[in-house]
């Protein structure tokens, strides 16, 4: 029962993640093609930053509510509700703070005055996205796949008509406006996630009172769960958030044009790394699908059963990996031409895709060190990997190479942090 389980929610999460990431490409060709590379480098420029604000919001709730879920031994109903005012002050406290920094943040730190209304927007989105997250947290918990794959299809389906609406409209007024529009559109996407979440809760499911009166026991539990994965998350995204602003810093101090800067780091991270992490929508429904299994296995200390799953999801992780690696080295042009119309950043393309193959497994073992209650090792592996991946970006940036500092610090840290999550469930596990 339990191996048809995972292997029905994973064969789901499968599926519905192949038709989020078409419709995800849809949403890159329509937004790539109506901005232009120089609208998609803005957009690039501050996705760390949207990244960075999203993991604060969240608080690793979306990964402590699955995994107290799937152990069920609490009152879901109260652990999910209780949780969301909690979420939604910490969104208010992020919301003033973006307010009162996104002028430092645009100016000082990006180098980009048009990126600033689009930060503004950022906090309009928080609340939304945490909330959304929170309950996909419990029906992954409950390793009910098919309610988190409709939500996601029906809300990119609506994303794809506002932003072909929108767009057009936007740009009339300049491109600052138009990317702070494919910001705040996340709202209305957001919201129509969370409408039909809510239709597949039970249909005797009423909301009370009681229900949103936070447990001193729950809450306990959440956050010694949320804390060191929120930790290892915001790590991640701080790094990421730092990433073009040292990358900027220091190609403009050593002389490199700021078009030139923008073009680039739009080509390779808004063309080179989506292509190259296509096959990440096969690991990570393997990796959702993955933690409520070693959550129970490793909590009635089933090791070997814990064991095999993992190697499972390793083995499908390559299968689809791969064979998209040596298309990416043989042929890169072709997925380029095709999904953004253009072939810059083939050069990128061919040394970072033997790397990406380790990506693709990062997924299964990170989420494996969470399950198992080991997210602090997480958070030491990300850690390094991030000091690594910064000193790096700074040293090879600085030495007149252009990008390809970018993409040897990035490759650096994807080595590192694999080979050293691998290193600690081996330890765990045997």
């Amino acid at each position: 029962m339990k191996k048809s389980k995972f292997i029905q929610s994973t064969i789901i999460l499968i599926i519905g993640g192949f038709l989020t990431k078409a419709l995800g490409m849809i949403i890159k060709i329509i937004t790539s093609r109506l901005l232009g590379t120089e609208g998609i480098g803005i957009h690039m420029l501050l996705m760390p930053t949207m990244s960075l604000f999203i993991a604060i919001a969240q608080l690793g709730f979306p990964i402590a509510i699955s995994k107290l879920v799937a152990e069920d031994t609490k009152n879901n109903k109260n652990l999910v509700f209780s949780i969301i005012p909690i979420s939604l002050i910490i969104n208010i406290l992020i919301f003033l703070g973006i307010f009162l920094s996104a002028d430092f943040i645009a100016n000082t730190l990006l180098h980009e005055p048009r990126t600033k209304l689009a930060i503004l927007c950022i906090g309009f989105v928080l609340p939304f996205v945490s909330i959304s997250s929170i309950i996909r947290g419990y029906f992954f918990g409950k390793e009910k796949m098919f309610p988190h794959v409709i939500s996601n299809v029906v809300e990119d389906i609506v994303r794809i008509i506002i932003l072909i609406l929108g767009i057009p409209i936007f740009l009339q007024y300049g491109l600052e406006f138009a990317v702070a529009f494919l910001v705040i559109s996340n709202v209305v996407s957001e919201l129509t996630s969370i409408l039909i979440l809510f239709f597949f809760l039970p249909k005797n499911f009423k909301l009370q009172k009681k229900d949103f009166v936070p447990n001193k026991r729950n809450l306990k539990e959440i956050f010694s769960i949320s804390i060191p994965t929120t930790g290892s998350r915001l790590i991640g995204n701080i790094g990421y958030f730092f990433e073009p602003i040292i990358l900027t810093s220091t190609l403009l101090w050593i002389g490199y044009d700021n078009n030139f800067i923008v073009n680039e780091y739009g080509i390779i991270s808004g063309y080179v790394i989506p292509l190259l992490l296509l096959p990440s929508f096969f690991t990570m429904a393997i990796s959702q699908a993955l933690i409520p299994i070693i959550s129970k296995s490793t909590a009635h200390k089933q090791y070997e059963y814990a064991k095999k799953k993992l190697k499972q999801a390793i083995f499908f992780s390559l299968l689809i990996g791969i064979p998209m690696t040596i298309l990416f080295e043989i042929i890169p042009e072709l997925p380029l031409k095709l999904i953004y119309n253009t072939t810059e950043g083939i050069n990128y393309i061919r040394v970072l895709a033997p790397i990406c193959l380790l990506h693709y497994i990062q997924s299964p073992l990170s989420s494996t060190l969470q399950a198992m209650g080991k997210a602090k090792d997480a958070m030491k592996g990300t850690l390094i990997g991030i000091l690594l991946r910064t000193s790096a970006l700074f040293i090879f940036s600085a030495i007149h190479i252009g990008m390809w500092g970018l993409v040897i610090a990035t490759s650096v840290n994807i080595i590192y942090v694999t080979l050293y999550d691998a290193s600690r469930i081996k330890k765990y596990l045997n």
